[in-house]
């Protein structure tokens, strides 16, 4: 089944076989796809080799020990990550999750896609990632706290707001985030609110910062309508995971006039070919498990049939790897919006391009959480608030701006949107590098 939440952060060598193999497809790893997306950009571009090289590491990789004691006086030891990818174009920024699965491994690549997700949006930021190996469900309000605060201890020298700036992830929240900046800055002598982002916002945080990565995700679905001469008017939109991001960008597009006709959670899927009213379901954070309490003339139980639904665009907001070998040849969408992080395979996502599948990919798409947190960064820095009107029409414009990039490259080098955004970040990237060069 699809899952409610995603990954709301804030992907290719081209060895692999785009045809369905004999078994299932292996899920891939965020940093085998991350590697192979910087070989399938630097195809295109005259890079110098060592820069690609450089890139395919991250410069640092922090582990520690978390102790925790527990509300029965227990005291257990978590694992923590922080991983450094870049910084040549201004500090590292990226999110901590608190999950069972949190590996160095996966810290590696996602903050790889950090690193082309700020390039594309052209942020003056580098790509991090981190987290704790556990399982948040299992933690008390006050376990989490002191896990948080310890954990904020244990990465104080490696982070900072001119050094790297964590954020909100699976697992983790504002009020994680205003424990760690408390944590922070008790050690530090002072408030200093810029050393995370997606705070609350009476300590520091944006107004729109939460609401930011689904409304990237319906902007640039009403640019990529427009662009195919889709009427925005009656453009059919399906979105698995009624999360955050599913929900917020499936409600903006609701209300500009889209017929979103099926939305998931975990508990399953509704169908309505008529269109849904999305305002009238809670999403997955408002309410688990809430999408199929909803009356229409469609119940699905298997959430993930919404990706084989024939609509004009399909928005994966969920999880990673969701569309694959397996069901690659049954989209019946003409426009993949990823709204996830990773939500198609390498293989898949070939498959599509040969179907003539336009995939929007999730570097571009979901872009508006880290723009959102750099607008928060700025504004803790500066010390000076803006109103909610002025972060959208912010984000609107840088949206719309990074949009036109990838278009011109997508125009100019006959090359899939995945490719033509890939493309944008890396040549920043190797600019950068090439200005800055190699020391000593």
């Amino acid at each position: 089944m699809s899952t409610g939440t995603a990954d709301t952060t804030e992907q290719e060598s081209t060895d692999g076989d785009a045809t369905p193999a004999d078994g299932p497809e292996e899920p891939e790893t965020a940093l085998e796809t991350a590697r192979r997306q910087l070989e399938h950009a630097a195809a295109h571009l005259d890079v110098d080799p060592g820069v690609i090289e450089r890139l395919k590491h991250p410069t640092t990789v922090h582990r520690v020990a978390v102790p925790l004691e527990h509300d029965d006086g227990s005291v257990e030891v978590y694992t923590g990550y922080r991983a450094q990818h870049d910084d040549v174009r201004g500090p590292y920024k990226g999110g901590l999750r608190y999950h069972p699965h949190v590996s160095e491994e996966e810290c590696v690549g996602l903050s790889m896609w950090m690193t082309w997700k700020c390039a594309v949006m052209d942020l003056p930021f580098g790509g991090g990632k981190g987290g704790v190996v556990v399982d948040p469900r299992e933690l008390s309000d006050g376990e989490k706290e002191r896990l948080t605060r310890r954990f904020s201890e244990e990465l104080r020298k490696f982070v900072g707001p001119k050094k790297d700036i964590p954020a909100p992830d699976m697992g983790t929240d504002s009020q994680t985030m205003a424990w760690f900046m408390d944590a922070y800055s008790m050690q530090e002598g002072e408030t200093i609110p810029g050393v995370v982002t997606g705070k609350p916002p009476v300590v520091g945080g944006s107004e729109g910062r939460e609401e930011a990565p689904g409304r990237s995700v319906a902007l640039v679905t009403r640019e990529a309508a427009d662009y195919f001469d889709y009427d925005l008017e009656g453009l059919t939109v399906a979105v698995q995971g009624y999360g955050s991001v599913g929900a917020n960008a499936a409600r903006l597009l609701d209300d500009w006039g889209a017929d979103v006709v099926a939305i998931s959670d975990t508990g399953g899927a509704i169908h309505d070919p008529d269109g849904l009213d999305t305002h009238a379901v809670p999403s997955f954070a408002e309410k688990q498990n809430a999408v199929t309490e909803h009356d229409a003339p469609e119940l699905l139980e298997d959430g993930n049939d919404v990706l084989e639904l024939d609509v004009d665009v399909l928005v994966p907001a969920a999880v990673g790897n969701v569309i694959t070998t397996e069901n690659a040849a049954d989209v019946d969408a003409d426009i993949v919006v990823e709204g996830a992080n990773g939500p198609t395979t390498f293989a898949a996502d070939a498959i599509l391009a040969e179907r003539g599948v336009h995939v929007i990919p999730d570097i571009l798409a979901n872009a508006g959480g880290v723009t959102v947190s750099y607008f928060e960064w700025l504004q803790d820095i500066n010390r000076r608030t803006w109103t909610l009107e002025e972060v959208n029409e912010e984000l609107e414009s840088e949206m719309l701006s990074a949009w036109d990039d990838v278009r011109r490259e997508v125009e100019a080098r006959d090359v899939t949107w995945r490719d033509a955004a890939y493309i944008v970040a890396l040549d920043r990237i190797a600019e950068a590098k090439s200005v800055r060069g190699l020391w000593p």
